[in-house]
């Protein structure tokens, strides 16, 4: 089988495709056919050695697929040949064919196609978990999502209108603000020339900001703290800017805010069964038609390189996805 291969430790440009044999399962195990493989932040980071899960070279990234089980593996039960399915494996991904264990599984709903599939669980898994159990966001708070052209940017944006947020989305770019205008946005805020604080007072009415989605970290994590409301929360999604912020600590403090920490792959593994809760009310409105995915790009395996490097440098309006 052909699959995308890290050798060695360093940018995107050093993977290339090759040939591998096609993997056994083993006990507990289960073999998918690779219908589509999200392409995520994590990805760029694992293949320089770079992210807390760590793999060896010679190894395929790619943390999220879906696809169609072709093979189990012994004293596995519940699955079957031909059992559309989707999986988070941490890496692997960039392949025709990919082992999981049958734990890692999900049952893929009717409603979605392969590539929608590939592109969903990370962003709306990490963005429901967020703004339920991280940010405990109400009916008429105000949302704040930066990055919000992003895959969990605008996975935020939708989720967080359907909870019945007021949702402010920053972005970059006319087009990225577009994307997420569609995705239901109430209001839009450029940040290109790098200020946030004082356009969030603004939209706000002096009030402040309830929540906060940043999965871009860097110098506008301190703006949005500086702009939160009182017992306002500031969620920690990532660092997409490649700047982890240190910022004064006197600034929780005199607003009673809360910086909160997003691990969604922890959260999954922790609490099994709260997660599978929120992906049931996901699925469910996806099927109901009010979660739209956007896929921008869908490309083959040879164009892993070109698609890392369009994470990395922040050009992605919501999911890539390699298509082998």
């Amino acid at each position: 089988m052909r699959a995308v291969i890290c050798s060695e430790f360093g940018p995107p440009e050093k993977l290339a495709v090759q040939e591998v044999p096609v993997p056994e399962p083993g006990k507990g195990q289960v073999r998918i056919r690779v219908e589509g493989c999200g392409v995520n932040f994590p990805d760029t980071l694992i293949i320089e050695g770079k992210y807390q899960l760590r793999a060896e070279p010679p190894f395929s990234p790619g943390g999220e697929v879906a696809g169609v089980v072709d093979a189990v593996g012994e004293g596995v039960s519940g699955w079957s040949p031909g059992d559309p399915v989707i999986a988070m494996t941490g890496y692997g991904g960039f392949a025709e064919q990919i082992l999981a264990p049958a734990a890692a599984l999900m049952r893929r709903p009717e409603s979605m196609d392969g590539v929608t599939a590939a592109g969903f669980s990370m962003t709306y898994g990490t963005s429901m978990h967020a703004l339920k159990q991280r940010g405990r966001l109400q009916p008429g708070e105000t949302l704040l999502v930066l990055g919000a052209g992003g895959g969990v940017g605008l996975a935020a944006v939708e989720i967080g209108k359907l909870m019945g947020a007021k949702v402010i989305a920053a972005a970059s770019s006319e087009e990225k603000l577009e994307a997420a205008r569609a995705a239901g946005a109430d209001e839009l805020l450029d940040y290109s020339d790098g200020e946030i604080k004082d356009k969030l007072k603004k939209l706000t009415g002096g009030n402040g900001v309830d929540v906060t989605y940043d999965p871009v970290g860097g110098d506008l994590f301190e703006q949005a703290l500086r702009a939160t409301a009182w017992k306002g929360r500031v969620l920690v999604i990532g660092f997409a800017s490649g700047t982890i912020p240190k910022v004064p600590m006197n600034l929780p403090l005199l607003k009673g805010c809360d910086i909160v920490g997003v691990f969604w792959g922890a959260f999954r593994m922790r609490e099994p069964e709260e997660d599978q809760r929120n992906f049931e009310q996901l699925f469910a409105w996806h099927a109901e038609g009010k979660l739209k995915p956007r896929v921008s790009h869908v490309l083959p395996l040879e164009q892993a390189p070109e698609a890392l490097r369009m994470l990395m440098n922040r050009q992605a309006i919501g999911k890539i996805v390699l298509k082998p």
